[in-house]
């Protein structure tokens, strides 16, 4: 009996850490502005090791904090 494991995506809500990449996709940005949000301090990022890896829930407060931005404005 052979199971074969499935990778998981960036819209699979069980993921604690998303690549950068997988983050991009959830915003539906490009890999290159998502860094450019990483290295600005807008979008949450960790080490890891090497690696660069966004909280799961980083993108979605991003988006929250420009909602309200943009509110106030």
């Amino acid at each position: 009996m052979s199971t074969t494991a499935i990778p998981p995506t960036a819209d699979d809500l069980t993921l604690v850490l998303l690549t950068v990449e997988e983050a991009a996709r959830r915003l539906r940005i490009g890999r290159t502005t998502c860094y450019a949000l990483i290295r600005s301090g807008e979008l949450e990022s960790i080490p890891v090791g090497r690696l660069r890896r966004v909280p799961a829930d980083a993108p979605a407060a991003y988006v929250a904090r420009r909602r309200i931005a943009q509110q106030a404005a």
